[in-house]
């Protein structure tokens, strides 16, 4: 999955504006599946029918990634900008960005002032993202404009996939894991049941907005008919030395089973079925248990009279970076678990509460 995770995560496709995103997934998936469209708001929604009669399966994972959007252009060519989605102020600084334009796409970065200011200027002092600026090299309003620069323009991480040391740790590094990491599982599960025997169907949901409220999902989640779902989406690992880190969710021990987040409690025999399956087939997994964070699972299992909804996730770290790190051998480790999930189904297959 390592190339299709590249491709995905070379795409520029923040918040609200996933188009390249949609366009691209759209058309690699569409010879994989029966039906597919892609509803007002960019929403991917595609159904795939098993060779027998079951229940129908929602499998999900979110296109769009954090970004920023253009303000304002200063009258000496710099940037202003707000942001899509959540970000720590505190890493902004010096970081490379690709900015959209309806001309194409340009290379900036987020200034700072340089190493020999630092001694005049108060070490401790975290700068808001409304004090920081782009600069994409023009010399004034002028010159950024003849570039394509508006106000409106869509801004990500500069996009860049590599290993992390090298191809021996399977460890790759990037921008946009969260959650083009989700849609390249899903992507690969297709794939992986062209010509195979399953019950029921398959409705593979990309959402857009996930970002900024989970809202693709609240609209493609009402607009289906489903009996179970599963979110696929990266969490925040605990494994690193910091204060905060509870060593509960490792990097490179497997696929994280969703007890609770805190826009979803996994429905139990959702999650006593992925549980099950992972032990019957020794796929690794964690357990996870995470209030800090929320995943379309949350918005899809409140849609229409309920559904019983749970959550595979990807161990990810420095999530909301430039830099965000995951396990290939966690990747497959999700996609085998979910795929486990979906040839588990009978015709008779129900997830009641009692």
């Amino acid at each position: 999955m390592y190339e299709l995770l590249k491709t995905l995560t070379s795409l520029h496709g923040p918040c609200g504006y996933e188009q390249p995103v949609t366009s691209w997934i759209k058309h690699t998936i569409e010879g994989l599946v029966d039906e597919l469209t892609v509803d007002s708001l960019g929403n991917v929604i595609a159904h795939k029918k098993g060779t027998s009669p079951g229940p129908k399966t929602i499998i999900t994972a979110h296109m769009d990634e954090i970004g920023f959007i253009v303000k304002k252009i200063e009258n000496n060519g710099l940037i202003r900008f707000e942001k899509l989605g959540g970000h720590d102020d505190r890493i902004l600084l010096a970081q490379k960005v690709q900015v959209r334009t309806k001309t194409g796409l340009l290379a900036g970065v987020i200034g700072t002032i340089s190493a020999h200011f630092a001694k005049f200027d108060d070490p401790n002092k975290v700068r808001n993202h409304r004090q920081l600026y782009i600069d994409i090299g023009a010399t004034s309003k002028e010159n950024a404009v003849a570039l394509g620069v508006e106000i409106g323009n869509l801004i990500t991480w500069w996009p860049s996939m590599d290993f992390l040391g090298n191809e021996q740790t399977g460890r790759v590094v990037g921008k946009g894991f969260d959650d083009r990491a989700g849609c390249a599982v899903i992507i690969q599960t297709l794939r992986d049941l062209q010509g195979v025997h399953f019950a029921g169907e398959v409705i593979a949901i990309f959402t857009v907005q996930e970002e900024v409220g989970l809202r693709g999902a609240q609209v493609a989640a009402r607009n289906v008919e489903a009996d179970v779902a599963i979110a696929i989406d990266t969490t925040a690992v605990s494994d690193t030395p910091e204060d905060t880190m509870d060593q509960t969710l490792h990097l490179g021990r497997g696929t994280g089973v969703k007890v609770i987040d805190f826009s979803l409690i996994s429905h139990p025999m959702v999650k006593e079925k992925l549980l099950e399956l992972a032990k019957r087939t020794s796929i690794n997994f964690q357990y996870e248990v995470f209030p800090g964070i929320g995943t379309d699972g949350g918005a899809v299992s409140l849609a229409n009279k309920g559904i019983p909804t749970g959550v595979l996730s990807i161990p990810s770290r420095y999530a909301h970076s430039p830099v965000e790190v995951i396990d290939m051998a966690d990747l497959e480790a999700t996609k085998g678990l979910l795929k486990e999930f979906i040839l588990s189904m009978k015709e008779d297959t129900e997830f009641t509460f009692i």
